[in-house]
């Protein structure tokens, strides 16, 4: 009687909490990554630490669109370091390029 006790205590203990673990083990909900279309997430994660949260430095709004989507993808070089890198190749579009020229162009027009 002992050892049928024994049994269903170690069944107990040890197997019930591995089989609710199992059953009711859940995988995490993914999280949502960022909108690559959504020029706003984009400046502000690539874009704002350099360039401020109002695109106040090292951005001419004068300059062309076609200028702003080139410097974006393929970098340039200031006058001195650090230099804006190419986001090209770490994954950015054309697409997404333009939008985000586009976003910069909002937060600080031209003067006229």
């Amino acid at each position: 009687m002992r050892t049928h006790r024994t049994k269903l205590l170690a069944i107990i203990f040890f197997a019930l909490p591995l089989f609710l673990v199992a059953v009711l083990n859940v995988a995490p909900a993914k999280v949502a990554a960022s909108v690559p279309d959504e020029p706003s997430v984009e400046f502000k994660a690539k874009c704002a630490m350099c360039h401020t949260a109002t695109a106040s430095k090292f951005y001419d709004p004068a300059k062309t669109d076609e200028h702003h989507v080139q410097a974006i993808l393929k970098g340039q070089k200031g006058e001195k370091p650090p230099f804006m890198p190419g986001f090209e190749a770490k994954g950015m579009t054309v697409e997404t390029a333009t939008a985000l020229a586009a976003y910069m162009r909002t937060l600080r027009p031209a003067a006229n």
